[in-house]
């Protein structure tokens, strides 16, 4: 598929779930793609920790591919740099901070030198073939959170990334009611826009309101411990965190790797300069209780961060009975039990938690309905095509958009080909947009014979059944529910597989296949005789 005279939009990844986020932009023989994002990964990929857009489209036609150009830093955004940025051989194109955790990134894989990664200013256009590009700024809960204008021949795109509105945003100057009305007025063909908080029917708040409760919050636990877990990546947050500090009379620690990789980049691009001088572990703990101010990362339970190791008490930094921690940020679906995890070993030892459904000490870094309805206001888009979300987000997103007087939206999911102009907007292909995953050190298909394999072996167990050369028949199992039954299940499995063997007739008993598939069936027949359980069945012929 090579784009003609027309304006095409595909996502690869990020429409129809939160996260992983790449989408491209089609236009006169040439792609553009916004973002390369990465998710982690679930139960659904055991043993798994990252999962990636599958880009077999855009590899196969990386020739028009121009460039890739960054929103902002978070990892849904920008974690799939370091895997595929190289292979696609383009351009990267990222405002300072952005830059900075890319370059990082790119460092840490060892491919810095073979990536071209272009810095850009905030207000300066740039140009790729016939796309124009310039970045609007935006706040989100990270430093340099921003928006596209794409300039095509055949309309102006609106590609919000992902934002919110924010009178009292502490880091960055997002642009005001009158640019976007600016903007509105110079024509937008199409609002590309995150759909994540659809549903709520509230502005998502301050981080200036936010930094007002936390103070309110540290300050009422005189003589206690207070640790603070948030996103590392909340730039703003951590703004807040210091003034908060230092406002109590607390000492800043901060634990975490991802807490010192942001500060440092931070501060390398001029945010954060006045953050509190640090201390470290020891000196923290030295301290009197009620006069240090801990920061942690590991808020959505992830297993080795800091908090976890801390609830673990596996950790230089230790809490105490009546000790708080303050979750400065919301649960991600599907961290949920990671989460609870946690705070029940907090709890456990009488350890105070206090969360955002408690305290207004977080706020979301996406827009709810009243900011939707006001960015529609100042853009007037033609076409609304929502993003970012789920499908019932992305389908509420469009029903809102057109409530509010849009006059058309698009609707789609990954794969989806929609040609945007000329003409009436929809969808008009499919193409592969599948799912890869990192599996250890190696990159292979979610779908592919080892995760499926694995699901198995984890649901139902696995035999092995060894025919030695010599007539005998060994069995050992692994995961069946057994226990002291095991040995006669052994004892009567051997005894199955002995016997569907010799019931085998002529040239069977010599036939390979016909003798393990023999062996293999008898087994699992007498696995789910005893257990109830189908196991995979693995049948190894010894050598004479």
């Amino acid at each position: 598929m090579k784009p003609g005279n027309e304006l095409l939009f595909c996502a690869l990844g990020g429409s129809g779930e939160i996260g992983m986020n790449v989408n491209l932009y089609g236009c006169e023989g040439k792609w553009l793609m916004v973002d390369l994002g990465m998710t982690f990964g679930a139960n659904e990929y055991p043993g798994t920790e990252l999962v990636f857009a599958d880009l077999e489209f855009i590899e196969e036609r990386r020739q028009d591919l121009l460039g890739i150009v960054l929103t902002h830093a978070h990892e849904d955004h920008i974690g799939a740099v370091p895997y595929f940025a190289q292979e696609l051989g383009v351009p990267l194109y990222a405002t300072p901070f952005t830059a900075k955790l890319v370059n990082e990134k790119l460092e840490e894989a060892g491919n810095r030198h073979e990536v071209e990664l272009k810095v850009i200013d905030h207000f300066e256009r740039f140009d790729m073939g016939p796309f124009g590009i310039r970045y609007v700024p935006l706040a989100h809960s990270i430093a340099e959170g921003n928006a596209l204008v794409i300039e095509t021949p055949y309309g102006r795109i609106f590609h919000t990334g992902d934002w919110k509105l924010d009178d009292d945003p502490l880091i960055g100057v997002p642009a005001t009611a009158e640019e976007l009305t600016r903007i509105g007025d110079e024509g937008v063909l199409a609002l590309v826009c995150d759909s994540t908080n659809v549903f709520n029917p509230k502005a998502s708040g301050s981080e200036g309101a936010v930094r007002a409760a936390l103070l309110e919050e540290v300050g009422r636990h005189h003589g206690k411990r207070v640790l603070v877990t948030t996103f590392a990546s909340n730039v703003a947050r951590l703004q807040t965190l210091g003034e908060v500090a230092q406002a109590t009379n607390r000492r800043l620690c901060v634990a975490g790797r991802s807490l010192d990789r942001i500060i440092r980049a931070a501060q390398g691009c001029g945010y954060l300069l006045d953050l509190p001088e640090r201390v470290d572990f020891d000196t923290a703990m030295a301290l009197p209780r009620g006069e240090v101010l801990i920061v942690a990362t590991g808020g959505q339970g992830e297993p080795r961060a800091a908090l976890s190791r801390i609830a673990e008490d596996s950790h230089p930094i230790a809490l105490e009975a009546g000790d708080v921690v303050l979750f400065s940020s919301r649960q991600i679906p599907g961290n949920e039990i990671a989460i609870g995890r946690i705070q029940n070993r907090l709890a456990a030892r009488d350890i105070t938690l206090i969360t955002d459904r408690q305290s207004a000490i977080h706020v979301s870094g996406h827009p709810g309905r009243p900011e939707l309805e006001a960015l529609y206001g100042w853009l007037r888009p033609e076409i609304l095509l929502p993003v970012h979300g789920e499908v019932r987000h992305m389908k509420e997103q469009a029903r809102f958009g057109r409530a509010c007087g849009i006059a058309r939206s698009v609707v789609q999911e990954n794969g989806d080909l929609v040609r945007l102009a000329p003409g009436k907007p929809g969808k008009i292909d499919e193409v592969r947009a599948g799912r890869l995953i990192l599996d250890g050190d190696i990159i292979t298909p979610a779908d592919g014979e080892s995760i499926v394999m694995r699901r198995r072996l984890a649901a139902n167990g696995l035999v092995i059944v060894v025919l030695d050369g010599k007539g005998r028949v060994h069995v050992e199992a692994v995961g069946l529910p057994l226990d002291e039954d095991m040995d006669d299940y052994l004892a009567e499995s051997r005894e199955d597989v002995a016997a569907a063997l010799a019931r085998l007739k002529g040239g069977q008993r010599h036939d390979r296949d016909a003798v393990t598939e023999a062996a293999r069936l008898a087994a699992r027949r007498a696995a789910q005789r005893w257990s109830g359980k189908k196991p995979q069945v693995r049948v190894i012929l010894a050598e004479h």
